[in-house]
């Protein structure tokens, strides 16, 4: 698998004294992980940071080796990372892709829509105007991934919204996140208690 493409940065696990593998999600490869040297340094710890844009340099010499990949940072989340809410949203998106997607499988509407997410938390005045991007995206990844999912919700207020999220919880957990590592549903915890205190 070699490439060069536009990427999500979804995730970056330490690695060794200074490396670490990043899952990146790209719209024509999917879900990839990469060995990337020095991801920890001062150069590239701006970089590795889940939810940011990076052009990838994907290179492996062969099919069962992981990959080395060169990261070339296109946009930031970074400053965004400061803000409570949208901080968390981020957190939580990037979190349940890179754990609920399998390697390798293309989902060029998943791709879109999470570009599309990610860009409306970061620049809409608040979560109301980002909240119904949340909760769609949660359901289309059900209803790409085979779990069912409803339709995107029709324009709804806040409550309508968190009851919403709140009901698809039990099955991102069932269907998407039984049985992986980590509590990736605590991500989602932060997220729901924020908004709630948001609506409160």
């Amino acid at each position: 698998m070699n490439f060069r493409a536009p990427a999500i940065l979804l995730a970056a696990r330490p690695h060794g004294e200074t490396a670490v593998i990043a899952r990146v999600l790209t719209e024509e490869h999917g879900l990839v992980a990469g060995y990337v040297a020095g991801g920890r340094g001062r150069q590239l710890r701006p970089v590795v940071i889940p939810g940011n844009v990076v052009e990838v340099d994907l290179r492996a010499r062969s099919d069962s080796q992981l990959p080395f990949a060169r990261l070339e940072l296109v946009q930031s989340r970074g400053p965004w990372l400061a803000e409570p809410l949208p901080a968390a949203a981020i957190g939580w998106v990037t979190a349940l892709t890179a754990t609920a997607l399998p390697e390798r499988n293309a989902y060029p509407n998943l791709y879109s829509a999470l570009t599309a997410l990610l860009d409306a938390i970061c620049h809409a005045p608040s979560a109301r105007g980002w909240l119904r991007a949340l909760v769609g995206y949660e359901a289309l990844l059900l209803r790409e991934l085979g779990y069912g999912g409803g339709p995107p919700p029709a324009e709804a207020g806040l409550e309508p919204l968190l009851e919403i999220l709140a009901a698809q919880g039990p099955l991102l957990e069932r269907y998407l996140l039984a049985d992986r590592r980590g509590d990736v549903m605590a991500a989602r915890t932060m997220l729901r208690e924020r908004l709630a205190k948001m609506a409160g």
